[in-house]
């Protein structure tokens, strides 16, 4: 669904699944939220207009990046490290994770993340046409239930968004640990019309391991991984 032919508030009506908070924040986790975040923090345009990532940034910018559920910031935070030049987009709503991840820009001085703390859906529906470079959906919530399964974030309806979105050979990266989200996502990735899905399971040098990652492999849940490039558009070189 683009929110220039649909309607932003239909995808409200659905309702966003969870947490948004955990334990108390600690003092200085609280200070970072209130002072910090609103000057990372973006909201979209009024009106149902699209937004344009790139205007999000202080500096020209030579990619823009997304990753949707970032969890404790942890991979987003080493990304931006290494890419100072490219700005980064992270969605959460897990206060407790914004907020670790709030102490890491501000520890490393990141000038280059930007932040949308709603439903990933929301924004993903949001972004202008071929703006976004690469995408990330690491370890989402795998809802095993079958009654729960319309609310896994790999979706059609988000690939056809981040497709939207991306630019011609753009790279889209997913994982997760539970087997059966793992089928779902091969499904529904290997079937998309507008993406090549890659090599399964062969990891990028560029792409490190979240604390998440790690202690699921300590008990025995290896993650599968998966990457899809954006197909080229008809007419269009990449």
């Amino acid at each position: 669904m683009n929110v220039a032919s649909g309607s932003r508030d239909a995808l409200r009506q659905r309702r966003l699944y969870g947490r948004r908070r955990g334990r108390a924040l600690r003092p200085g986790q609280r200070a970072l939220i209130d002072k910090l975040l609103p000057r990372l923090r973006f909201s979209l345009p009024e009106g149902g207009g699209l937004l344009e990532p790139q205007r999000l940034f202080a500096f020209s910018c030579s990619e823009v990046w997304l990753e949707i559920g970032f969890g404790a910031g942890e991979h987003l935070v080493a990304q931006a490290a290494a890419r100072p030049a490219t700005g980064m987009i992270g969605c959460e709503v897990f206060e407790p994770g914004i907020a670790r991840l709030l102490a890491e820009v501000e520890r490393r001085g990141l000038q280059n993340i930007r932040l949308f703390t709603d439903d990933a859906r929301l924004l993903a529906a949001a972004l202008t046409p071929r703006s976004l470079d690469r995408a990330f959906i690491l370890f989402p919530d795998p809802w095993p239930k079958e009654r729960h399964k319309k609310r896994r974030i790999v979706s059609l309806e988000m690939l056809d968004d981040l497709a939207a979105a991306m630019t011609d050979g753009g790279e889209l990266r997913i994982a997760t640990d539970d087997a059966d989200y793992a089928q779902w996502i091969a499904e529904r990735l290997g079937a998309h019309a507008d993406f090549e899905l890659l090599a399964a399971g062969e990891r990028p040098a560029d792409w490190p391991p979240t604390r998440y990652e790690q202690k699921a492999a300590a008990t025995g849940r290896a993650a599968r991984l998966f990457r899809g490039r954006r197909r080229v558009r008809a007419g269009v070189e990449p």
